[in-house]
């Protein structure tokens, strides 16, 4: 179950992580590789999700599912546009993909009913489908069938049919993640383990704190972590946000940012999510750095991304996802602007040279 992503490290040349070729290692978590030293480890955790040193992330902001209150449209509209706009990622040359329910406002703290958990099963994975999971196959269902492969207005390039088509190939498909809102992680790791999506966004992953959908008041590494022992999806990675945004963190006031972000890794996170205050603003270069020092996990950049702060963020930070940037007049809501992605990535094929 899940994406076959190669590693580029002289540890592992030409290993597979998530399928069967794991170089005689029983499981999948780099822990237990011996031998293999803490350094080495950061290098190859960086790695498992994404497939270069400075990966580029786009969110799709997934339609207002059925049952809530914003849901105006099928199921079907809402599979079709989420394609669409995986496509125009996949041919503007973003290195992943995470989908989250950003539509399902107001959001329910900690859980999501069944009819969430299908809905955003069943988005992944025609998701994956169009990005190289399945080479292109078919969904089931008439009607989901033909939104899938419905005509758009992105004419995939030879890349994109590259990607498309790349299981096909024996390559890597595109890395997807998923993320429930609000807290939602059990449901975003179930539907992970489904769809076979490669990792997970985790709320309040370690410590508590006040979200605008209410109190997160119990650290849910432990269980997660459980569970996810619990239905062997031990091959999905989690990506922790620290002391994430739209979330008031009086009641850690007196631990400092680094110490947050060393008990997430301590409780096992493989990557950690440092944000603004909110989505779409800009987050600190200062905090990016204290987490990068504290910790040896991937950082992630989580809000606020834009092609003028972009080469500021760029030495801190190993992966950066961006979702309003791509947006038609840089709102999340809107639409995702191919000249805007075209415009960012610009920005980011003039850095890659100097990463390393």
């Amino acid at each position: 179950m899940g994406a076959l992503l190669h590693i580029d490290n002289p540890l592992q040349t030409g290993s597979t992580i998530l399928g069967e070729n794991r170089g005689g290692v029983t499981g999948c978590d780099p822990v237990a590789w011996s031998g293999v030293s803490s350094h080495a480890l950061s290098y190859t955790r960086a790695h498992i999700m994404l497939r270069q040193p400075k990966s580029i992330v786009g969110m799709i902001h997934v339609g207002a599912l059925p049952g809530t209150p914003r849901c105006r449209e099928p199921l079907d509209a809402i599979i079709t546009r989420a394609c669409d706009e995986a496509r125009i990622y996949v041919q503007a040359g973003l290195d992943g993909l995470m989908i989250e329910n950003m539509h399902d406002v107001p959001y329910l703290c900690g859980h999501v009913g069944p009819e969430i958990v299908a809905a955003m099963t069943v988005v992944g994975t025609a998701v994956r489908e169009v990005t190289g999971a399945t080479g292109g196959a078919p969904a089931r269902g008439g009607r989901v069938r033909e939104g899938i492969h419905a005509p758009t207005h992105v004419a995939p390039s030879a890349r994109v049919r590259e990607g498309i088509h790349a299981s096909a190939s024996g390559a890597a498909a595109l890395p997807l993640g998923v993320q429930i809102l609000a807290a939602a992680n059990r449901e975003a790791l179930a539907v992970a383990a489904a769809c076979g999506a490669s990792f997970i966004r985790v709320e309040n992953f370690a410590y508590a704190h006040v979200a605008d959908e209410g109190l997160m008041a119990t650290a849910e590494a432990g269980p997660l972590l459980r569970y996810r022992r619990e239905i062997a999806a031990e091959h999905v990675k989690i990506i922790a946000d620290v002391k994430k945004k739209h979330s008031a963190h009086a009641i850690t006031a007196d631990v400092p940012l680094e110490e947050a972000a060393r008990a997430a890794e301590f409780f096992g996170a493989d990557a950690l999510v440092v944000t603004g205050v909110a989505t779409g603003q800009p987050t600190s270069p200062e905090d990016v750095a204290t987490v990068k020092a504290a910790v040896r996990v991937p950082v992630c950049i989580g809000s606020g991304l834009t092609p003028e702060n972009l080469p500021q963020l760029w030495p801190h930070a190993d992966v950066f996802i961006v979702g309003s940037y791509f947006k038609r007049d840089g709102l999340w809501s809107n639409p995702v602007d191919e000249r805007r992605v075209a415009h960012f990535m610009t920005t980011v094929e003039r850095l890659r040279p100097k990463a390393g």
